[in-house]
């Protein structure tokens, strides 16, 4: 089951990257493409020289330990397969019973009451023949329900004996992992994995074994330049460990990547701040093949890729002036990655910042981390596809997918979205027949919208969610995961696959093997915890059943202060209401970053009602103004005073979330004290707003 596997560093980047398109090289390169691979080859041959015997008895022993646990590993899948038999059963006999059964009868009521409303032959021959073969679905399900029944009585027999299975399966199998554990660390490897004398070796054999001589070659034959820029990456040797332990340059694109990150620093007078260099590393490694911008349909002369350079700057821009997430200046590079690979333009991220700032600044600053910045899916993308026909060829993706909603694959690319523009590190979690999203949090990473672990994928290297899942909480070791990074390595060297999950279809060569244990003995060590999926209810549906906490707010009588000026204009803050005079889940008083307080109506908010009561200096008309947050179109507010009803309709214009101010309404107002009561009318688009203010000016 730990098999070494030999093959040549030439073939083994060949697996790897089977598809790249061939790059011809010059004679100059081909000598170039030489010169590497001798390097590679010395750096193979003086890496294994520096390697520890491993003890042929003691890596048998790992060997063994490994093919019982996986046997044991198979043994409770096959117990609990059986005891699946049961809930299988059970859902079978419910489907009978109810839709199957119930269905036939619920027909045959149905057709039963036509026949008795028949006016002509025709309808009674016709609902005759209806109800015959609702008769005929109701006997093939009784049947079944027999046959179903059976089955399940026959499973239920063995419930106890599945039972018992299932915990001595649990048993052996714990045995077992206990086992390898064990073995793994009587290797004697400790002192091998946790030095760093031999990790700017590695990790520049792991750079070029990746990029292979040949790709090294045909970037540097392009010149000067370029040559230089490879030979300065294979010297330095801190570089070279920050990529290897980033996961290397996408598809082997070192000689981009070297490029990439040397005209960042060039670009970039701070890029030596804080935490600003492992941006640039992520940067240059996950832009060093390009990616593909998404533009608004119209823009047909925008970019077709993201500039590197650019996404850099934005970041870098967005971070010193305070409009990230604070975590993200603890984050790591390989982090990072996940922040700077979206598609969208970097003026969209920061639409998307504005936006959330403007219309749900709630969602900023929830301490609810698992739900901060995504939650905006949850509030205020509708679930399903019929409007989509309605998408703006001058908007963005996401501000159509914002203004029209969607079904879970539009959902889910807009909660990665908008973690993103956060600086929140964030990848798709796809499942069977459902696309779902997975982000960092300071606990740990968490599924959004989707199952939870173990129910899906990822399209990251570590391909199962409970791979990727393990990596990440792994890497809040810190330097303690250099040790798995190391084995991986050294792994690398030996030409064995690789391997970085138990869930791989691909039996892990020793060193692999060896890293895999130990990152599962560092995550127990450290006693990682694997969070619950949120919103999974909501994955494919509009309304939560969680419960959804409403984030508290102290109102002040300045925040509630109705002002009048010298010309007699009255200007009413939105959150001013004296009906609801408290959040109530439909109608939210926040915290507004213009200051002061906003009132925001949500999108499920139904009919409902606010009201303001009022001192006009004056009797007379008014023009009525409100500025505005609306995520939609089709909004409408209608107006009541003093009891008469829609006295005004205030169309709220889709302002794709940015603060507008309304066409004026006029209303008539008696002097002293007037109530303005305003109703949300949907039009069957039921989006949310945000409004500031309200403002009423006398009309001459």
């Amino acid at each position: 089951m730990i098999a070494m596997v030999i093959t040549t560093p030439d073939a083994w980047a060949r697996k790897k990257k089977k598809s790249a398109p061939k790059i011809e090289l010059t004679q100059a390169g081909q000598q170039l493409a030489n010169q590497y691979a001798a390097t590679l080859r010395t750096l193979e041959k003086n890496i294994k020289s520096s390697l520890p015997h491993v003890n042929p008895r003691k890596k048998a022993a790992v060997i063994k330990a490994r093919e019982i646990e996986v046997a044991a590993t198979k043994a409770l899948k096959q117990a609990q397969k059986n005891m699946g038999e049961i809930a299988r059963g059970k859902g079978l006999v419910k489907h009978a019973k109810g839709k199957w059964i119930g269905g036939a009868n619920k027909g045959i009521q149905a057709t039963q009451a036509k026949l008795k409303s028949a006016q002509s032959a025709a309808e009674r021959e016709a609902a005759q023949a209806e109800l015959a073969q609702w008769e005929k679905n109701k006997k093939a399900g009784e049947a079944a329900l027999k046959e179903r029944q059976a089955i399940l009585d026959k499973a239920l027999k063995n419930k106890t004996k599945y039972e018992k299975a299932i915990q001595q399966a649990k048993d052996a199998l714990a045995k077992a992992k206990a086992s390898t554990l064990q073995s793994v660390k009587d290797l004697g490897l400790q002192s091998t994995l946790t030095s760093d004398k031999l990790d700017a070796k590695l990790a520049k054999y792991v750079v070029m074994k990746e990029a292979t001589p040949h790709g090294l070659a045909g970037f540097a034959q392009h010149g000067d330049a370029h040559r230089k820029l490879i030979d300065k990456m294979l010297s330095t040797d801190d570089l070279l460990v920050q990529m290897a332990v980033a996961d290397g340059a996408k598809n082997g694109q070192y000689g981009r990547a070297m490029q990439i990150y040397m005209d960042i620093w060039k670009a970039s007078d701070k890029v030596a701040e804080g935490p600003l260099p492992k941006l640039a590393l992520a940067v240059a490694l996950e832009h060093a093949s390009p990616r593909k911008q998404r533009n608004a349909v119209a823009d047909t002369q925008a970019p077709a890729t993201v500039d590197p350079v650019q996404r850099y700057l934005h970041f870098e821009k967005a971070f010193l002036d305070g409009e990230l997430d604070p975590a993200f200046a603890k984050l790591s590079a390989w982090d990072y990655r996940m922040v700077v690979d979206g598609e969208e333009p970097d003026e969209i991220l920061a639409w998307g910042r504005e936006m959330l700032r403007n219309y749900r600044p709630d969602h900023i600053s929830t301490k609810d981390y698992r739900w901060r910045y995504v939650a905006l899916v949850r509030s205020d993308i509708r679930y399903g596809s019929q409007d989509n026909k309605h998408d703006k060829p001058e908007l963005q993706f996401f501000q159509n997918i914002l203004m029209n909603g969607g079904i879970c694959g539009r959902r889910a690319f807009i909660g990665r979205f908008i973690l993103r523009a956060f600086g929140i590190p964030v990848t798709a979690r796809p499942q069977p027949g459902h696309a779902a999203l997975a982000h960092w949090t300071p606990k740990g990473w968490v599924v959004c919208l989707g199952g939870g672990w173990g129910a899906g994928y990822t399209k990251t290297q570590y391909k199962d969610d409970l791979d990727f899942l393990a990596n990440t909480q792994a890497r809040t070791a810190g330097k303690s995961f250099m040790q798995v990074k190391r084995a991986q390595w050294i792994g690398d060297v030996a030409g064995e696959p690789r391997v970085f999950g138990f869930q791989s279809k691909t039996p892990p060569g020793f060193w692999y093997a060896v890293s895999l244990y130990t990152q599962k003995s560092m995550i127990e060590a450290i006693n990682a915890k694997t969070l619950a999926a949120v919103g999974e209810d909501i994955g494919e549906a509009n309304v939560t059943k969680e419960k959804v906490e409403i984030t508290k707010v102290t109102m002040t009588a300045k925040d509630r202060q109705v002002s009048v000026d010298d010309k007699g204009t009255i200007i009413i803050p939105a959150a001013a209401t004296t009906k609801p005079t408290k959040s109530n889940g439909k109608v939210i008083l926040m915290d507004s970053y213009l200051g002061g307080k906003q009132l925001h109506f949500g999108r499920n908010g139904g009919k409902q009602t606010f009201e303001y009561t009022i001192e006009a200096p004056a009797a007379g008309k008014y023009a009525l103004t409100a500025k505005v947050v609306t995520p939609s179109w089709k909004q409408h507010l209608v107006v009541s005073v003093n009891g008469n009803e829609g006295v005004a309709n205030m169309e709220l214009p889709h302002t794709v979330g940015m603060w507008e101010v309304t066409q004026p309404v006029e209303i008539t107002l008696s002097q002293g004290e007037n109530v303005l009561n305003f109703s949300h009318e949907t039009d069957g688009y039921a989006k949310g707003f945000s409004i500031k203010t309200f403002t009423l000016t006398p009309v001459k």
